[in-house]
């Protein structure tokens, strides 16, 4: 193999031309012919015992030269590109030039490679950035949903109540005949969740464990075909009527949901974490806004072999998204009525934006000569490795060490313009109506009640 040229073509691509000679080209057409041999029928010989000469000079010497093409081009271009030092970026498209003969042959392959940066501004620059602010009503919020995932369900002697859950028996009939999907036993049906049928689990309420009776439904006129406004009937039986058990908000609740004794240092370490995670999503955003920046201030032509590998591994990890929710992707096109080209084009715009991306972090990288020390590299892997509950060998056998350094390379990358970087105050929205007297002093209260909150 020699490369008689190599010519930089305009939107970042290349164009090669490889001569691949007659000691490579004969050892790929004797390979052909081992490959191919067993299925040429020659009078007088098995199959697969033809010699070469022989299926040459009744086909032609030309016979295996397709096959020998196939055989050695892609090799040949790969040692072309390792020789040129191109850095490819996607497929490449090949022809042959001039004829091919028991000499060898020519081709050439337009290949796109690796684009030229130039990075704008990446130090200096500004972005509004949220300030971070937990109120005792955050605080609340949060103890409201340690107490719902801490609430029980009780049987209770009584007559159903919204907010119940009624465990029942039903079915539903048309005009005396049972319909499809109208029937279930022991089903557990939380009363004013709307879950059902709208009027069936009102007329729920008041019934007792043991009691049954028919309700008269009529489906609403936007439901399924079969039912839409349908007068129908259904006989429930109440089996057993349950409520919730909330626990109190005490110091009992704390050290039961908790490692704390108190309720107050309950509610101080979830002010401490939700302050925590509202100033990683403030960082996060600020990060985010600079480095859109970065990206929009490059001077490139992006190849659309980068947009196109991008786009490919976005669908890709969609598919896997759906796949790990259960989601047939197959079933999901059918029901959203979505096509391939219509998510295709959805995120070409997302996918060009990544693109530039990581095309000015490599950019910053290589202007700021950012390295990877084995320290840095050895603590990237503790990390992930206490994140995902592993030990690190395990992490190193999934992630190489490369694509660690290059984790860690573009952290300090983005650091760079973080870290000189100014933040401002975020653009408030338009003020509503200056407020009446009554409500300051409602606001005053609601400020009142809050510090109140806090100091339990």
């Amino acid at each position: 193999m020699s490369v008689k040229s190599c010519e930089k073509l305009e939107k970042n691509e290349v164009a090669l031309t490889v001569e691949v000679g007659a000691e490579e080209f004969q050892a790929a057409v004797e390979k052909a012919y081992r490959q191919k041999r067993k299925d040429i029928r020659v009078p007088g010989f098995r199959p697969g015992k033809a010699p070469r000469h022989l299926i040459e000079k009744m086909y032609g010497a030309e016979v295996f030269y397709s096959d020998a093409i196939d055989l050695v081009w892609f090799d040949a271009y790969k040692n072309a590109v390792t020789e040129q030092e191109l850095r490819v970026v996607g497929e490449p498209k090949v022809e042959l030039e001039g004829e091919v003969t028991r000499d060898g042959f020519t081709f050439k392959a337009i290949v796109p490679v690796y684009p030229e940066v130039t990075l704008g501004q990446y130090k200096g620059l500004s972005a509004p950035k949220a300030e971070v602010k937990v109120t005792a009503a955050d605080v609340n919020e949060r103890l409201q949903q340690l107490t719902e995932r801490n609430t029980r369900l009780v049987s209770v002697d009584r007559p159903v109540e919204t907010g119940d859950t009624a465990v029942i028996d039903y079915k539903g009939t048309d005009n005396g005949v049972a319909f499809d999907g109208g029937t279930a036993e022991n089903y557990s049906l939380e009363i004013g969740s709307g879950s059902f049928v709208p009027g069936f689990e009102d007329q729920i309420i008041g019934m007792k464990a043991g009691e049954e009776k028919d309700i008269d439904i009529t489906f609403p006129e936007d439901y399924h075909a079969d039912l839409a406004g349908k007068a129908v009937v259904f006989h429930v039986k109440v089996n057993e009527v349950k409520a919730k058990d909330v626990p109190e908000l005490d110091d009992e609740f704390a050290k039961d949901v908790s490692e704390f004794d108190t309720l107050k240092e309950l509610k101080a370490d979830l002010k401490k974490k939700i302050t925590a995670e509202r100033e990683t999503a403030a960082n996060q955003a600020f990060e985010d806004a600079l480095m859109q920046q970065v990206a929009d201030n490059i001077t490139c032509d992006v190849p659309e072999a980068m947009v196109e590998n991008q786009i490919r591994q976005m669908l890709e990890n969609y598919r896997m998204q759906l796949q790990s929710q259960g989601i047939p992707y197959d079933k999901f096109m059918e029901i959203t009525g979505q096509t391939e080209e219509k998510l295709h084009e959805d995120a070409r715009e997302p996918a060009l934006r990544q693109v530039r991306m990581d095309l000015a972090l490599a950019a910053i990288i290589e202007a700021e000569a950012v390295e990877a020390a084995d320290e840095d590299v050895e603590k990237e892997y503790a990390d992930l490795a206490e994140r995902y509950g592993m030990d690190v060998e395990s992490v190193k056998k999934y992630l190489t060490r490369d694509v660690v350094e290059d984790q860690v390379k573009s952290r300090k990358a983005v650091a760079i313009v973080t870290d000189s970087a100014v933040a401002t105050a975020p653009v408030e929205e338009e003020k509503p109506a200056k407020k009446t007297a009554a409500k300051k002093s409602a606001k005053k209260a609601e400020e009142k009640s809050e510090e109140t909150e806090e100091s339990k």
